[in-house]
C-alpha cells in the first residue's frame, strides 16, 4: 500500500518502492529507507509515495501505475534498496525539465542490480533486465527513473501489462527487485523518448545484502560532491573551441557568480553588450580597432559559456532561457557581421556579409527545423504507432543500419567525434575564425572563410539529415 508523506508544491512526485528486505538494511541514519527519504526531503519534490511489499511483482507495479494515473506532473520511481549520493538523485529530481530520463552509469560492468542499456546521443535506446539483453550495451541503468507528465499514461499502461505479464510468468523468474528495470524496459521499447542522466563520478548502487550496504556508504565519501556539481555544470558535448580554449578557465568563475547572485540572463546581457562593443571597434576599419574587437568578440563568447554553466549548476535553465541564448547568439553574429562590414573600404563588402549571414540562416533552419520535425515524428509515434519492440522479446537486436550505423561508429573514437565537431562550424569555431581572421588580415578573408567552411558544414548537415531521414 502507498503513504503519502507531504513536502512541497514543486511539479515532482517519487514512488519509493519499499519492496525488498534491503530496504531495511542499517546505516547510520537508521535504515536504508530512512536515508534515502531523508535526501528526498532535502530535494525539489512534491510528495513522497512510499510503496511496501504487496503479493510480488505484479502487485508492486500495479501500484505504480495507480499512482502514475492519479499524479500530475513528473513521477520519479527509485527502489529504497538504492544507496546514492544526494547530487546523482538530484540530476533528475532537480532538473527543470521534469522530463523522463533514468540515471545510469558509463564506466561500469552490468550486473544483477546493474541491468544494461546501451546510450545513443543522450537517449536510451535499449534497456535490459534478466529476461531482455541489450547487445552492445555502453552504460548501465542505475534504479532511478522519471516520467515527464506527458508519459504519465504511458508509464501506467506499461506498468499494468507488465504486472499481467509477471503475473503469467512469461517474462521468466523475474523478480520484485526488477520492477523500475522493466518500467524502464516497457518506455524504451514502447518508443517514448528517455533521456540518460549520466552519473559521472558520483555514486549511485542498489545493495542485497548488509556488507554490501556497508561497503556502498562508506565509498559515498571517497566523491566531493559539490566538486561534481560543478564540472558537471560545463557542457558535456560543446565544441572543441569551447571545450578546451574557453570552458577550462569559465568554469572557475561559476561559484563566484553565484555568490554575487548573479542570473543567467544578467550574464547573458553583459555578452551582448561586449558583442556590440566589439561591433563597433571593428566598424572602425583599423587594426588596432580589429584586435580589440577580437578580444571583445571572445570575451562575449566566454560569457556565453558561462551563463549557460551558471545555468546548470543552478538548475535555473529553463527553454524560455534557452530560446533567449540562441537568439542572443544570432544578434551578436549578425552585429559583428555589419561591424566588419562598416569597417571596410570596399562597398562590395556588403555582398559578402549579406551572403555570410543568408548563409547562416539556412544553416539554423536545417538545424531546428530538422530538430522540431523529429521530436514531432518521435511524439506522433509514441502516441499513435505500435510499441517499437514487444515486452516478451528476450533480446533487444537493433542495429543502426548504413549511414546512420558508421555515424554511431565514429561517435565512439575520440578524434573522429571531435573532427565532426569542427566540420559543423559550431558557434564557438566561428567566432574563433572571425577573431583570428578580422585580427590577422581583414573584413574579406573573414566573410570568404565563413562561406567557404560554412559552406561545407551546410552540406554536411544536410547530407546527414537525408541520410537519417532515410533510415
Amino acid at each position: 500500500m502507498p503513504d503519502s508523506l507531504t513536502r512541497d508544491t514543486t511539479t515532482t512526485s517519487v514512488v519509493l518502492l519499499a519492496t525488498t528486505p534491503a530496504c531495511r538494511f542499517s546505516c547510520a541514519d537508521g535504515t536504508l529507507l530512512d536515508r534515502i527519504s531523508d535526501q528526498l526531503a532535502v530535494l525539489p519534490v512534491r510528495d513522497v509515495q512510499v510503496v511496501t511489499a504487496g503479493s510480488g511483482l505484479g502487485a508492486d507495479l500495479r501500484g505504480v501505475a495507480k499512482i502514475a494515473r492519479t499524479t500530475s506532473g513528473a513521477v520519479a520511481v527509485l527502489p529504497a534498496d538504492l544507496v546514492a549520493h544526494t547530487e546523482a538523485l538530484a540530476l533528475l529530481l532537480e532538473h527543470p525539465a521534469h522530463d523522463t530520463a533514468a540515471l545510469v552509469a558509463h564506466d561500469a560492468a552490468a550486473g544483477p542490480m546493474r541491468p544494461p542499456v546501451r546510450v545513443e546521443g543522450g537517449k536510451i535506446v535499449a534497456a535490459g533486465s534478466s529476461f531482455h539483453v541489450v547487445p552492445e550495451a555502453n552504460a548501465t541503468f542505475r534504479g532511478v527513473l522519471q516520467a515527464g507528465e506527458a508519459d504519465l499514461a504511458s508509464l501506467a499502461d506499461l506498468a499494468e501489462e507488465l504486472a499481467e505479464l509477471a503475473d503469467r510468468g512469461e517474462l521468466g523468474p523475474v523478480t520484485p527487485v526488477e520492477a523500475v528495470d522493466l518500467l524502464l524496459v516497457g518506455l524504451v521499447r514502447s518508443g517514448v523518448a528517455v533521456r540518460a542522466a549520466g552519473i559521472g563520478p558520483l555514486h549511485a548502487d542498489r545493495v542485497t545484502g548488509q556488507s554490501a550496504a556497508d561497503a556502498a556508504v562508506t565509498r559515498l565519501a571517497d566523491v566531493d560532491e559539490a566538486r561534481v556539481r560543478l564540472d558537471t555544470s560545463v557542457k558535456e558535448d560543446d565544441g572543441f573551441f569551447a571545450t578546451f580554449l574557453v570552458s577550462t578557465w569559465t568554469r572557475h568563475l561559476v561559484r563566484p557568480a553565484v555568490r554575487l547572485k548573479l542570473s543567467p540572463n544578467t550574464v547573458t546581457g553583459v555578452s551582448v553588450g561586449l558583442a556590440l562593443l566589439s561591433a563597433v571597434w571593428f566598424s572602425a576599419g583599423t587594426q588596432g580597432g580589429r584586435l580589440a574587437g577580437a578580444a571583445l568578440l571572445y570575451l562575449s563568447f566566454a560569457l556565453d559559456c558561462l551563463d549557460g554553466q551558471l545555468a546548470r549548476y543552478a538548475r535555473t535553465f529553463s527553454p524560455l532561457g534557452a530560446w533567449a541564448d540562441g537568439m542572443s547568439d544570432r544578434l551578436k553574429e549578425y552585429a559583428v557581421y555589419i561591424g566588419l562590414a562598416f569597417g571596410f573600404a570596399d562597398p562590395g563588402i556588403w555582398y559578402l556579409a549579406v551572403t555570410a549571414t543568408i548563409l547562416q540562416v539556412v544553416r539554423h533552419a536545417l538545424q531546428y527545423a530538422y530538430a522540431g520535425a523529429a521530436t514531432d515524428a518521435a511524439r506522433i509515434g509514441s502516441m499513435w504507432g505500435r510499441p517499437a519492440r514487444s515486452l516478451l522479446e528476450s533480446q533487444d537486436a537493433r542495429h543502426a543500419p548504413g549511414v546512420l550505423g558508421f555515424a554511431q561508429r565514429m561517435e565512439r573514437d575520440t578524434i573522429a567525434r571531435w573532427l565532426k565537431k569542427i566540420i559543423v562550424l559550431p558557434i564557438g569555431e566561428r567566432t574563433a575564425l572571425i577573431a583570428v581572421t578580422a585580427a590577422g588580415w581583414n573584413a574579406r578573408v573573414t566573410f570568404l572563410a565563413l562561406l567557404c567552411w560554412g559552406g561545407v558544414a551546410a552540406l554536411y548537415q544536410l547530407a546527414g539529415r537525408i541520410a537519417r531521414s532515410a533510415q
